[in-house]
């Protein structure tokens, strides 16, 4: 069975609305990660993809306006304002800059589930039909069309399990893959599901060393403890 879990991005500076939300959210079955700046918040977007971001506008140094507008000139995420103020003027310039959505402050989380589950099924009903043929891991890009790790326009080695794993999880990003299923996709066929299981770890930590920095604290390919494994590229 597929776990499907969309990845969000908090950027705030008040750590304890941050605190909250990833709570909340963490609670209604979706990924957080959090920034209480916009440098924070680049860092993390230049090894994570996220499918949803909520910026509140009032920050320290770059303004989540200005981090907005930057944002717009090379990705094309879903972006919700939050902002403090709630004056017209600060909603149609974040409307202008290509934001989705915008809450003043306060508002009710549950108000703030519900404007992320509407934008989030506008965008599935064409990202469901949209076959990413390359995957960006880190610094690294896993090409599916030609079954490829690359970086840097250089190809990195993998065995034909390695490459099956990488395909696995990148055709299913963000959701976590049952041991059972990454078992059946690999054809491995012993009378101890434990010795299956094992087999799978084994080469579930072989092909970490080729994507992860630290294979002791992975990044990328997180096990999911009871589960399996989920790719959050």
């Amino acid at each position: 069975m597929l776990y499907n879990e969309k990845h969000i991005l908090l950027i705030d500076d008040d750590e304890r609305i941050l605190s909250l939300l990833k709570t909340f959210l963490n609670q209604n079955g979706f990924i957080t990660s959090s920034a209480k700046n916009s440098q924070e918040a680049r860092s993390l977007l230049d090894y994570f993809e996220f499918d949803i971001l909520i910026i509140d506008i009032m920050m320290p140094g770059e303004t989540g306006l200005e981090l907005l507008e930057s944002l717009r000139k090379n990705k094309d995420i879903p972006v919700i304002l939050l902002s403090a103020k709630g004056e017209a003027s600060d909603k149609i310039s974040g409307l202008e800059l290509g934001a989705d959505d915008y809450l003043s402050k306060p508002f009710e989380p549950k108000e703030l589930l519900l404007r992320i589950k509407n934008l989030l099924s506008r965008n599935n009903s064409i990202d469901d039909n949209k076959y990413e043929k390359k995957v960006k891991i880190g610094t690294k890009i896993f090409d599916l069309e030609r079954m490829e790790l690359q970086e840097n326009n250089n190809v990195i080695a993998l065995t034909t399990v390695e490459t099956k794993l990488l395909e696995i999880f990148c055709s299913n990003p963000k959701t976590i893959i049952e041991r059972d299923h990454i078992i059946s996709e690999l054809g491995y066929k012993s009378d101890s599901n434990k010795q299956n299981e094992r087999n799978v770890d084994v080469q579930v930590t072989r092909l970490r060393k080729k994507i992860e920095m630290d294979t002791k604290n992975p990044r990328f390919l997180k096990t999911i403890r009871g589960k399996g494994y989920r790719l959050l590229p």
